[in-house]
C-alpha cells in the first residue's frame, strides 16, 4: 500500500469558535514536512486533520453507504433508477473486486490510518505538555481503531500499517489475518482508555473520550463473541453519567449534538465563508430528492425495515421521512417524488440550507451512542446468563420508543435465552436502522443466508466484501483476493 507524505497542513484545520467542531482549513496550503513537527502548535494541527479526515466523502458519503449500509434490508439505492445504478451491484451481491465505492472506502480508511501513524510516528519528539501529548496520541489511537475497525468487519484480514513506512522498502506489505488485525484494534483502545479524559469542556468538546473508547471496545469485542469483555466495557461504560436523550426523534437533531447520549460523533459545521471546511455530505447525498435544501436522495429505508416496527414504536416516524407528511421541524414533504422514504437520522430541516454550501453540511455523524451501549450489555448478559440484567438494559431503551403512550411495546419479561437474543437483536435493529450496522450485526450474528439470501448472499462468500482489484495490481500481487471472488 502506498503512503501519503507528511503534509498534514493540506488538512490542518482549528477549532470554530461556534460549535468546537475542529473545522476551519488553513488557507495556505501545504507546509513542508521538514519545518512540521516542531512544536504543540503542530501537534495540535496534526491531530486536528485527523478528526477532519473521518467526514471525508470516502468515510461518510457513497463508498460507505455503499459498503456499509445498503447491503442490509434495512436501506435500498434511492434516488431516481438510473442514477449511480452500481448501487444495486451491492444490494445484489454482483459487485466485483473493480467497483470503485470498495477502493473509495478503502482509501479513505487507510488515509485516516496514515494521519494517526503521522502522529504517532512524530508527536513523541516534540517538546510540549506531557499531559496533552499523552492525550493526543489516545485520540488518535481511537481513529486508528476505528479505520481498521470499519475495515476488518467489511474485508476481513487487511495489511497492518501501525507506523509510515521510511522508505520505499515498507511501502507493500501483506495482508494480516483478521485476528491481528482484531488484536491490534484492542491494544489501541486499551491505551486509548487508560489515558483519555471522560469528558471535556468548551472548545474540546467533541473528541475522543474515556468512553468512547470503552464503548468501541465493547463493539469490537462484541463482533469476535468475547461476551465477559463486552459487559466489563459497557458497565464502565453505564457508570460514567451518560442518558438517552427523552426524545428519540431529537436525539439527532442540531440542538443535541454532543449530548448526554452521544458518545462519539464526527464533528461538522457549516462554516460561513469557508466551503472547503463545510465539506461534509453525509446529509447532503441521503436528503430529501427534489427539494431545496434536501438533497440527493440515496440510501433510503425500505417497506421492510418501516413493517419491522412494532405497533406504537416512536422510532419508526422518528426514522424515516414518508412522502406527504410534515416534519417534526415543519418542513412539507412532497406527496410525490422518486421515493416513498428517506433517512430522517441524517435529515436536516431545510431551512437552514445556505446556497452553495452542501445541504446539511453542518449536522454531525453519530457514530457511538449509549444506547447501543446498553444493547451490548443487554447482548452480553444475556449470553453469560443473567437474563436479569440483560432485561433491565434492553427495558431503558425500549421505555424511550414508548414515548407518551405506556401501553405500547411491552417489557419484555422472557428468560429463554434464545428468545431474549432474538429480542435483543430486533432491538438493535429498531434503535439502531439507517445508521450503519445493521448488515454487518446480521452477519456476525450468523444468519446471512437467512436474512439476505433471497438478495443474492452466499455463504462463503459474502460475508466479506472483495479487496479492491487496484490495491492488488499496487501490490504486485502480494495481497490476495478473499475466497469466490
Amino acid at each position: 500500500m502506498k503512503t501519503v507524505k507528511v503534509a498534514v497542513v493540506t488538512l490542518v484545520v482549528t477549532f470554530s469558535s461556534c460549535k468546537n467542531d475542529f473545522l476551519d482549513i488553513d488557507p495556505q496550503g501545504e507546509q513542508a514536512a521538514a519545518a512540521f513537527w516542531t512544536s504543540e502548535a503542530d501537534a495540535t494541527k496534526a491531530v486536528n486533520a485527523a478528526y477532519a479526515s473521518l467526514r471525508s466523502w470516502g468515510n461518510t458519503a457513497f463508498p460507505a453507504l455503499a459498503v456499509e449500509s445498503i447491503p442490509g434490508d434495512d436501506a435500498e439505492k434511492g434516488s431516481s433508477p438510473t442514477d449511480a445504478t452500481y448501487f444495486n451491484d451491492y444490494d445484489n451481491f454482483t459487485a466485483t473486486s473493480t467497483q470503485g465505492q470498495l477502493g473509495g472506502f478503502w482509501e479513505a480508511q487507510y488515509q485516516n490510518i496514515n494521519y494517526a501513524n503521522q502522529v504517532l510516528d512524530n508527536i513523541p519528539s516534540i517538546t510540549m505538555s506531557e499531559s496533552l501529548k499523552s492525550r493526543y496520541l489516545a485520540e488518535v489511537k481511537f481513529i486508528r481503531a476505528y479505520s481498521y475497525f470499519r475495515l476488518v468487519r467489511a474485508f476481513g484480514g487487511v495489511p497492518l500499517r501501525l507506523k509510515v513506512p521510511k522508505d520505499a522498502t515498507e511501502y507493500n506489505i501483506p495482508r494480516a489475518s483478521a485476528a491481528e488485525v482484531y488484536a491490534a484494534i484492542e491494544k489501541d483502545l486499551t491505551e486509548a482508555a487508560a489515558a483519555l479524559p471522560p469528558s471535556y469542556s468548551g472548545e474540546d468538546v467533541g473528541r475522543v473520550t474515556k468512553g468512547a473508547a470503552l464503548a468501541l471496545h465493547a463493539k469490537v469485542a462484541m463482533y469476535q463473541q468475547k461476551w465477559s469483555d463486552v459487559l466489563s466495557y459497557t458497565n464502565q461504560v453505564m457508570g460514567m453519567g451518560y442518558s438517552l436523550v427523552s426524545d428519540f426523534e431529537k436525539e439527532f437533531r442540531l440542538e443535541n449534538e454532543n449530548s448526554t447520549e452521544s458518545i462519539f460523533e464526527i464533528q461538522s459545521a457549516l462554516v460561513v465563508g469557508n466551503a472547503p471546511a463545510s465539506n461534509s455530505q453525509y446529509s447532503q447525498v441521503q436528503g430529501v430528492r427534489g427539494v431545496t435544501g434536501g438533497g440527493w436522495g440515496f440510501n433510503v429505508p425500505t417497506q421492510e425495515l418501516a413493517n419491522a416496527f412494532e405497533p406504537g414504536d416512536t422510532r419508526k416516524d422518528a426514522t424515516i421521512i414518508f412522502r406527504g407528511e410534515t416534519t417534526p421541524s415543519g418542513d412539507a414533504i412532497p406527496a410525490t417524488g422518486d421515493n416513498p422514504m428517506y433517512n430522517q437520522k441524517s435529515y436536516v430541516p431545510f431551512r437552514l440550507y445556505v446556497t452553495g454550501y452542501n445541504e446539511g453540511a453542518q449536522q454531525n455523524i453519530r457514530v457511538l451512542r449509549y444506547s447501543e451501549v446498553l444493547l451490548m450489555n443487554a447482548e452480553a448478559a444475556n449470553e453469560l446468563n443473567n437474563p436479569v440484567q440483560a432485561i433491565a438494559s434492553l427495558e431503558i431503551v425500549r421505555a424511550r420508543a414508548r414515548g407518551s403512550n405506556p401501553l405500547a411495546l411491552p417489557k419484555v419479561t422472557t428468560t429463554d435465552k434464545a428468545a431474549l437474543r432474538t429480542a435483543i437483536w430486533n432491538e438493535r435493529r429498531y434503535e439502531l436502522a439507517m445508521e450503519g450496522d445493521r448488515y454487518f450485526d446480521v452477519i456476525r450474528q450468523g444468519r446471512g443466508a437467512q436474512v439476505f439470501g433471497a438478495k443474492g448472499w452466499k455463504a462463503g462468500k459474502n460475508e466479506v466484501w472483495p479487496i479492491p482489484q487496484t490495491e492488488i495490481d499496487l501490490s504486485g500481487g502480494l495481497l490476495t483476493q478473499n475466497p469466490n471472488y
